[in-house]
């Protein structure tokens, strides 16, 4: 039996009285010290590195508040950290899909504002060149069509903390999986594609989580991708074994250590919950009406779910 060990840590702001911060000067600064804190065992596999190229959850531009989508601020600090301790040329990357252009996507969500504050760029993979590859699940060959980008840098994958659509976490390995075209199944690629990149870390932004409705977790988690995965799973309620990437990937009866001051898995597993995904062309009225009222006054765009178009 291995255990794996993952960091965690509290990102409470103290000078918040309940709801979202929209500042995200603030957010930024309320998580500094939690994301060194995670990031601390990670900073030595990267500190040679010449290019990390940092992968969030942005597949549509829910506000970051519902939990949906990893929020800015952590990638920002992410980059804070990584510009302090690195040399490294520091990309954050997305792709492009049927549904939406990822520069609309990073541009609502505010990733081109918030690296001015950073020398690091946004750039969508669905333009960048590809290489071939071919991973093993199962003793099963599984051919892969990977960003070079992914290939070559060293990554960083920061996942938000929800489930997807067919139920089992979001997490790390999907994250990657839907940069990466591959003949596999949504069972397996997620499996093919991280042993094929084998990203340096993998850092759950638990800021807010969703789990049927948005809960303010106030948590970062930072380990393996697996090992992040399966505290995500088991916050989320999930069963592992029930998740054919994770019960694939790793014994399911090998135990993840969680080491964080001031984190409680089970309480924060109590208070999260498990219901379904909220649908994305068709919010509540009270979720319109409050996204535009914040839109006036913080200067944002509306995202497209809520224009009444797509």
């Amino acid at each position: 039996m291995r255990t794996e060990t993952v960091r965690a840590a509290r990102t409470d702001d103290a000078d918040r009285r309940g709801g979202w911060t929209p500042d995200v000067d603030a957010r930024l600064a309320a998580l500094e010290s939690p994301v060194r804190d995670v990031l601390g065992p990670a900073l030595e596999a990267l500190s040679d590195a010449e290019r990390i190229t940092i992968v969030p959850d942005a597949h549509y531009p829910f506000h970051p508040s519902s939990g949906m989508v990893t929020d800015p601020a952590v990638v920002g600090a992410i980059v804070a950290r990584l510009e302090e301790r690195t040399d490294a040329e520091i990309a954050i990357a997305g792709a492009t899909d049927d549904r939406i252009d990822f520069d609309r996507t990073a541009a609502y969500l505010g990733y081109p504002a918030l690296l001015e504050r950073f020398d690091a760029d946004c750039v969508d993979l669905a333009d960048e060149s590809r290489t071939g590859g071919l991973s093993g699940v199962e003793d099963e060959p599984v051919a892969l069509s990977i960003p070079a980008r992914l290939a070559e840098d060293a990554v960083v994958v920061v996942p938000s903390l929800r489930p997807t659509a067919d139920g089992p976490v979001a997490g790390a390995m999907r994250t990657l999986a839907g940069l990466v075209d591959c003949d596999a199944g949504a069972d397996r690629a997620p499996v093919a594609v991280t042993r094929s990149i084998e990203p340096t870390v993998a850092v759950l932004d638990a800021t807010v989580a969703y789990g049927g409705d948005p809960v303010a977790a106030n948590a970062l988690f930072a380990g393996s991708a697996p090992a992040v995965d399966a505290v995500a799973t088991s916050l989320l309620g999930r069963s592992l074994e029930a998740d054919p990437a994770l019960s694939t990937t790793r014994r399911t009866d090998d135990p993840v250590a969680v080491e964080g001051a001031g984190i409680d898995v089970d309480r924060l597993r109590e208070r999260i919950g498990d219901g379904d995904l909220p649908p994305a062309d068709d919010p509540h009225p009270a979720v319109t009406t409050a996204y535009r009222v914040y839109a006036a006054v913080a200067g944002d765009a509306v995202p497209p779910q809520l224009e009444g178009g797509r």
